[in-house]
Parts: C-alpha cells; sequence; structure tokens
C-alpha cells in the first residue's frame, strides 16, 4: 500500500512529539510503502531532518516562510478567472458561508494546477481589492468591517502563504512515480494547511484522506491569534478576525469531506464535531508512546523521594508555573521537608525567569547552620542533566508528578509520569480528566489552594500514592503505546482501502503492481501492454 503522509512543521523536521509518533507510525508499518510530502515552517526547521526508514521511498518538501513567486503572469482571461474565484473565497472567509469558500479554493487550486502558481496574483491590487469589498458586503462581521488598508495588506500576505498547497507539483504523478494522485491513500498528520494538498488530491483524483489531529490545529490557532500565548507582535483585531475566519472555513471543509478522522482524545474529537465532522467518521486513536523507556522505573521497588515533587514540561504561560509555585508554599507551610523539583524539556526565556525570581522570593535559601550554604527546595533543571539524563529519571527522583496547565491538548507529560507508575495531581483541563481516568487527582485550574491539599494528600499517604501509581501505570500501558497506535492505523488503512475508490479515472487500488515503479524492464511490464487485435495481421 502506498501512502502520502502529510506534515507541516513536523516529520521529518521537528524534534517534538508530533515529529516522534510519525516516525514511530511509519516504523512500526514496514509493510507498506510511504511517501512524505512536508511542509516546513522555517529555514532553522528545514536544517534539522531526521533520517528516515528505507520504505520512506519519496520525500518532497516546500517552504511556508520563503517566497514562492515562480513569475508566472496571467493574462487577461486568466485573471477574470482568478477574480472570479478569489471573491467567493474571501466572501466565504467575511460571510462565514461554507459554499463560496469551497467553490473559491477548487477553483483557485484548479486554476493554479493548469497555469501555474498563484503568488502574484494573490499580492495583486485586484485581490486586495476584492477583499475589501468582502470586508464590507452585509454578512461580515463587525470587527472585519473595521479592516483598513494596512490590515488588508498583512491578512493577504498570510493567505498567499496559507495557500502555497494550491501551486505546488505534488498531485500528477511524475516521471519518478512520484504524485499524491497516485497513491493509495493520503494521512495528513494534522489539520489546517496540512491536510490542504490531501484535500486537492480527494478533489481532483479521489483518493481517499485520513485525518489525525493530536492537537487541533483550529484550537491551536485561537490560543495563539486571539488571545493566547503566540510568539511575536499580535496581529491587529481585524486581520485575527480574518484569519480566525479562514481556518474555521478550512477546518469545516477538510472535515466535511475527509473520508475519516483520527482525534487523539476526546477533547479533540468535541471540536472536530463542533465543526461538522461526522460521528461515523471518527475514531479516536491515542497517541503511541515508547512505553520501554520507562520501563526501569516503572517498576522499580523504590517509589521514588517521598518528600518531593516532580513537575516535567516545557516551561511557558500555559503550564501556569506560577499557581504551581504559591500551591507549593502551602504545601511547604504543612510539610516543611517538601522540596520542588522542575525539569525543562523547553523554555520561554521570559517566562523562566519570572518563575525563578518568584520562587527566591517565596521561598529564601535555606542552610542549617551559619556555615553551610543555603539551599532553595525549588530547583530549576533541565532534561539531560547530571541528575535527570532522561524523562523517565526525571519523574524517578520524586513520589508524586505534578501538572498545573491552564492549557491543554493531549497531556504528554502526564501520559509519560502514568508510565513510571506515579501518583499524579493535574488541573481539570483539556484531555486531562480522559487521559487520567480516576489514577490519579485532578482539581480546578487557577486554584493553588486546591492544588496543595491534592500534593499534602499524596503526600501524607504513601499506600494510596502507591496504589495509584500502579493503577495509571496499568491504564498507560493498555491505552497509550505505540503498539495499539500502528495496530489502530494498521486497522483504519484498510479499513479506507475496503471502502473502494472515487477515483475518476475508475481506478482501484493495487490495480498498477509496485514493481511497475523499478527502474528496467519492469517500467513496462506485459501486463500493461494492450492485447493485440484479432482482426490484424499480427495477430494472424
Amino acid at each position: 500500500m502506498r501512502i502520502g503522509l502529510l506534515t507541516e512543521g513536523g516529520y521529518p523536521y521537528a524534534t517534538g512529539e508530533a515529529r516522534l509518533w510519525c516516525d514511530r507510525l511509519v516504523c512500526g508499518l514496514p509493510q507498506h510503502e510511504f511517501e512524505l510530502y512536508a511542509l516546513s515552517r522555517s529555514a532553522e526547521q528545514e536544517r534539522t531532518r531526521v533520517p528516515l526508514p528505507e520504505h520512506v521511498t519519496h520525500v518532497r518538501t516546500a517552504p511556508l516562510w520563503a517566497p514562492a513567486d515562480d513569475g508566472r503572469t496571467y493574462s487577461r482571461r486568466e485573471r477574470r478567472r482568478f477574480a472570479d474565484c478569489f471573491k467567493e473565497l474571501v466572501h466565504g472567509i467575511c460571510a462565514g458561508a461554507p459554499d463560496p469558500f469551497a467553490a473559491g479554493l477548487y477553483g483557485l487550486a484548479g486554476l493554479a494546477r493548469e497555469q501555474g502558481g498563484l503568488y502574484a496574483a494573490l499580492r495583486s491590487e485586484s485581490a486586495v481589492r476584492a477583499l475589501e469589498a468582502a470586508c464590507r458586503a452585509p454578512g461580515a462581521s463587525r470587527t472585519v468591517q473595521t479592516a483598513q488598508v494596512t490590515d488588508l495588506l498583512e491578512f493577504v500576505d498570510e493567505l498567499e502563504g496559507m495557500l502555497r498547497p494550491l501551486s505546488l507539483d505534488w498531485y500528477e504523478e511524475n516521471a519518478h512515480g512520484e504524485g499524491l494522485g497516485a497513491v493509495d491513500i493520503c494521512h495528513a498528520a494534522a489539520g489546517g494547511v496540512a491536510a490542504l494538498p490531501g484535500l486537492l488530491a480527494k478533489r481532483f483524483f479521489g483518493v481517499p484522506l485520513l485525518v489525525t489531529e493530536y492537537g487541533v490545529q483550529l484550537r491551536a490557532h485561537y490560543l495563539a491569534h486571539l488571545g493566547g500565548a503566540g510568539e511575536g507582535e499580535e496581529p491587529r483585531p481585524a486581520v485575527r478576525a480574518l484569519l480566525g475566519a479562514f481556518h474555521l472555513r478550512l477546518a469545516t471543509e477538510i472535515y466535511a469531506r475527509a473520508d475519516f478522522l483520527t482525534p487523539g482524545n476526546a477533547h479533540a474529537r468535541r471540536w472536530q464535531e463542533r465543526c461538522g465532522a461526522t460521528r461515523d467518521r471518527l475514531r479516536t486513536v491515542y497517541p503511541g508512546m515508547e512505553a520501554d523507556r520507562f520501563t526501569t522505573v516503572g517498576e522499580a521497588a523504590d517509589g521514588g523521594d517521598p518528600d518531593t515533587l516532580v513537575w516535567v514540561g516545557r516551561v511557558e504561560p500555559a503550564k501556569d508555573l506560577i499557581a504551581l509555585l504559591h500551591a507549593f508554599a502551602e504545601v511547604r507551610r504543612a510539610e516543611p521537608r517538601t522540596r520542588l523539583r522542575i525539569f525543562a524539556t523547553a523554555a520561554d526565556p521570559g517566562y523562566l525567569a519570572d518563575c525563578r525570581s518568584l520562587a527566591a522570593q517565596l521561598f529564601p535559601d535555606e542552610a542549617a547552620d551559619s556555615v553551610t550554604v543555603g539551599e532553595n527546595p525549588v530547583a530549576f533543571e533541565e532534561i539531560g542533566g547530571p541528575e535527570a539524563p532522561s524523562a523517565a529519571e526525571a519523574y524517578g527522583t520524586g513520589r508524586v508528578a505534578v501538572l498545573s496547565s491552564v492549557i491543554e491538548g493531549f497531556p504528554i507529560t502526564l501520559a509519560e509520569a502514568m508510565l513510571c507508575g506515579r501518583a499524579t495531581v493535574s488541573t481539570d483541563v483539556g484531555a486531562v480528566c480522559e487521559v487520567i481516568g480516576g489514577t490519579g487527582l485532578v482539581v480546578p485550574p487557577r486554584n493553588p489552594r486546591a492544588l496543595a491539599e491534592a500534593c499534602l494528600s499524596l503526600l501524607g499517604d504513601a499506600e494510596r500514592a502507591q496504589r495509584l501509581g500502579a493503577a495509571a501505570r496499568a491504564r498507560a500501558l493498555e491505552l497509550f503505546t505505540v503498539e495499539q497506535n500502528v495496530a489502530a492505523f494498521r486497522e483504519i488503512y484498510l479499513r479506507l482501502l475496503a471502502k473502494g475508490s472515487e477515483r475518476p479515472d475508475g481506478g482501484v487500488p493495487f490495480a498498477r503492481p509496485p514493481e511497475a515503479r523499478v527502474p528496467g524492464h519492469w517500467t513496462s511490464p506485459t501486463w500493461a501492454k494492450p492485447a493485440p487485435d484479432p482482426t490484424s495481421e499480427a495477430a494472424v
């Protein structure tokens, strides 16, 4: 089976969990051929490619961050066609109308496929004027109607990057056998722009589309640009509204057209259902984690330091370490021997500095006597340091693992703590309750007192903490392993093929043997030659 794997800023570039689950999926299905189609987000990202297994037969990449002017200038007739399609697209964005948005999107894709890239056309004055007219038209939101020229230019610039997959040469099969139109299944490793090539392959070639979202891209956009913790200067209100409307319309179209959707948890599934996904095309597939990395700690008789709380993750505002530090202050007043060890996998430098400063204010360095160097009960460390070379060893330093986030999708660090057999205290956000399943304590977010009381209840009851840790490990081994993840996708791939083909040419999966793509005499096999005409001289 040929699988076209679609990514954006992930495999084979990223070094985080988005890259890891793709790598585990590909390595777990060596019987299939994978063709990788990757969109990159930065030049730095392109320098971090990871080795690929042999059954990844083709890799096609395209940058979303660099200019993509192919020098193509449209004729007058083509410009009129572009204007008509673009008007429908922006009308669908501004008025929240799905049908015009879809018609405009596929119309622009057809134009790019026939005539070349859209770079110049999307940045033309006519495009800006069409967008302005759509913003002022009846039905547009009040925020969109306030858009100024600078807002329109900024949004058009963003839109060109997001629509760049329309102009790529990824679809028709080339001389090397590459092309999304020739694969058996398109598997988008995320929603949003990453799934756009798969949407076009389904539209023009009838290729089944599978979309996996462990973090819903629409939700991620809202968090980043509509009041979340985005990096850099925030867009103006009108630009934020236009970007939000585009991502909503794109998500709605993807969920409506995809043959199957695999959210990574019920929290993501609810987002997809709210955007129009139907339940008969949904199946929750939890991320696959390498349980072997945590076996030593998870099965060790030593349950960690009974007076130590452990936090592991990326140090950023969404993790709300400020609330954790205030909660730990209450824990220390009740249990003066308790320590808090914070292990960072990555960090926002400004937020890390704020956390260090607050820890120094709340917990002055303590010393046993006048000649001993004082120590702070809160330690900020990094995974890979001398005391915690790996995440498993970080969790192993304490008896209780804490998650204090105010925003979460699927809490990877929580699942890791469960695999390590640790009792957990978590805030009720995202998919936390679904992951915990009764094997840990859950408290409301932004409530340091509740967080402190939960931690104290486990620190003061070693038997209960051990019992919860054992139950957590058993649950994680049942639900969150690589094996269950790979088995689920193996079954889904076969299910999609069993549904039959919607290809316009009437082709069926496996009708063309894999050896037909091998260079040499296989390129013109006997099965591909037409049968001789019985009435011809050659047949006689």
